[in-house]
C-alpha cells in the first residue's frame, strides 16, 4: 500500500449512562436535530443527573452523537422515552435502535411492560424507528392521541400521539437482541 494512503479508521461506539457535565452537549445535540423541541440546558443538565438510569448517550470516537431521554412512569411499570437525538455524523448506524435496546435493558427499567413515547403524526423519522424498533423486539405498537393540540397546547403545536409499545419478557427480548 502505497505511504500516503491511509487504512481506513474504525469508528468507536460507546452507549452510556449520561453525566452531569454532559448537559451542555446534550442539549447542543438536541438544538441540531430538528423538529425535536428543544428544552433549556438546564433541563437536560437535569436530566442527565437525577434520571441518568433511564437515559443513554451515544459516543462516537469520544464525541456525543445520541441522546435517549426518558424515565419510569410514576406509579406504572411503563418507561417513558421523551427525546430521541442522533447527529447527522451517526445517522445510518441504527443508533437510535441500539440506544432503545440498551436502556430497555437496563435495571432501571426491568419492570416496565410498556415503552411509551409521544409524536406528531409528521415525524416520519420517529414513527419510522418506533415502528422498526417494535417489530425488532417482537412488541405490538398502538398509538392514539393524547396531548391535543387545542385541549392541551392552545393550538401552538401539533397533537402528540400516545404510542404503546408492549415490551417482552427479558427472556424473550435476549432472543430477539
Amino acid at each position: 500500500m502505497p505511504k500516503d494512503m491511509t487504512e481506513p479508521r474504525t469508528r468507536k461506539l460507546r452507549l452510556r449512562k449520561p453525566d452531569a457535565t454532559d448537559g451542555a452537549d446534550i442539549w447542543a445535540l438536541v438544538k441540531s436535530c430538528k423538529p425535536l423541541d428543544e428544552n433549556s440546558m438546564y433541563a437536560n443538565l437535569i436530566q442527565a443527573d437525577h434520571f441518568r438510569d433511564t437515559c443513554v448517550v451515544a459516543e462516537l470516537d469520544g464525541e456525543i452523537v445520541g441522546w435517549i431521554s426518558g424515565h419510569m412512569i410514576p406509579a406504572r411499570n411503563e418507561l417513558f422515552v421523551w427525546q430521541v437525538a442522533v447527529s447527522e455524523a451517526a445517522r445510518g448506524l441504527g443508533l437510535g435502535k441500539k440506544m432503545l435496546l440498551e436502556l430497555i435493558q437496563r435495571d432501571a427499567c426491568d419492570g416496565a411492560d410498556h415503552l411509551k413515547t409521544t409524536i406528531t403524526k409528521d415525524n416520519a423519522a420517529s414513527w419510522g424507528l418506533f415502528k422498526s424498533f417494535a417489530r425488532d423486539i417482537g412488541g405490538d405498537l398502538a398509538d392514539e392521541p393524547h396531548f391535543e393540540r387545542d385541549a392541551h397546547f392552545d393550538g401552538h403545536h401539533d397533537t402528540e400521539h400516545m404510542v404503546t409499545i408492549d415490551l417482552p419478557a427479558p427472556e424473550e427480548l435476549a432472543r430477539a437482541a
